[in-house]
């Protein structure tokens, strides 16, 4: 479902802990981290498929979660032709997005990255709220960027007046404005270790307190880019 100008009605989630920290996950078989996202179906509200996202990408229920906020307007993001399929070029631009912040109310162990026979994630942890931005692909940064800033001031104990987080921040951005090769098998910029691959997923060291949840049916070597327009 594509609107006048070729971009796909979506919404992302910034899912927060009782530290503020932020849900951030590996996408399957890249090392690439998101946030959960996900088109809204025909019929569908942007909060009613923010709920069904959020179950199946990381198994999580309406009552594990509280509603804090959400981004005013759209966020638009263009996706690069080599990441669009083939029968989706000329018409198909990108995303646009409605963003949610959620509180966890419940637990760690309610999430869930096989919740669907067709997982988003292999691996998560819990992140301070200004992410890494050069792990993400980089045609979604500035919308990252725009709905984190936008969303922040709805965020518990995240406080603007305090050195270190203004500084954070700046360390999120300037992360951000710089172009560096995230692909498989190399040094992403965002601290982890990412040991050379050969012939699969062996030699990736996830960070400290990270999940790798592998589907033991899945091929773990790199996939190629071309999944839009899901992403």
């Amino acid at each position: 479902m594509l609107d006048r100008d070729g971009f796909r009605p979506n919404v992302g989630i910034i899912l927060l802990n009782q530290k503020s920290q932020v849900f951030w996950g590996k996408r399957i078989r890249t090392h690439s981290w998101q946030f959960p996202q996900g088109g809204i179906d025909r019929g569908e509200n942007p909060e009613q498929a923010m709920f069904r996202e959020l179950h199946e990408e990381v198994g999580l229920h309406p009552q594990h979660v509280q509603v804090l906020a959400r981004t005013r307007d759209w966020l638009r993001y263009e996706v690069p032709d080599r990441f669009i399929r083939r029968d989706a070029r000329g018409h198909y631009r990108g995303q646009k997005q409605i963003w949610f912040l959620l509180q966890l109310v419940g637990h760690d162990w309610d999430l869930n990255l096989r919740a669907t026979d067709h997982p988003e994630f292999d691996a998560w942890r819990w992140n301070e709220y200004w992410v890494p931005l050069d792990v993400v692909v980089e045609f979604k940064r500035g919308v990252y960027e725009m709905a984190l800033t936008e969303l922040a001031r709805y965020v518990p104990r995240l406080d603007f007046r305090s050195d270190d987080r203004v500084d954070q921040r700046n360390r999120f951005l300037r992360a951000g404005s710089r172009h560096r090769d995230v692909g498989p098998g190399y040094g992403g910029g965002d601290g982890f270790a990412h040991k050379p691959v050969h012939g699969g997923f062996h030699g990736f060291e996830l960070p400290p307190g990270a999940s790798f949840d592998p589907d033991p049916q899945t091929n773990l070597e790199s996939s190629s880019p071309g999944d839009e327009p899901k992403a």
